[in-house]
């Protein structure tokens, strides 16, 4: 049973912009912190973004000033707004809600299936 539902992935070429959504019917999570995890081919899944549920950010060095997340707590609903985009960040994009913030996927109970983003050169 799914918990969170990514929605949004896609192929685009570097420099463009994708927009991803992680919505949830789970009531908890509605208070819990978010983040974005991402996964490429034959390396570890790795810290994206991630969103407390007051609004405070963290991002990994290699997105930040490009990559934004955000948070709808009345839709219950998480955003990673992705401009600016590399080849490198081809990946296989996961959601997570967790009861703390921090850049481990163990800090993360919550999971989505993953939504594929490509981005050609």
């Amino acid at each position: 049973q799914r918990q969170l539902v990514e929605s949004g992935g896609g192929l685009v070429q570097a420099g463009g912009s994708l927009r991803l959504s992680c919505a949830t019917s789970e009531d908890t999570f509605k208070f819990y912190a978010r983040a974005w995890f991402r996964q490429a081919p034959g390396k570890d899944r790795e810290f994206v973004a991630a969103i407390s549920w007051s609004g405070i950010t963290y991002y990994a060095d290699s997105v930040k000033g490009r990559f934004t997340i955000s948070r709808d707590n009345a839709q219950n609903t998480a955003y990673l707004q992705m401009n600016s985009l590399k080849p490198e960040d081809t990946a296989v994009y996961y959601c997570a809600a967790g009861g703390s913030i921090g850049t481990r996927p163990n800090t993360y109970v919550g999971w989505g299936q993953g939504t594929q983003v490509t981005v050609s050169s």
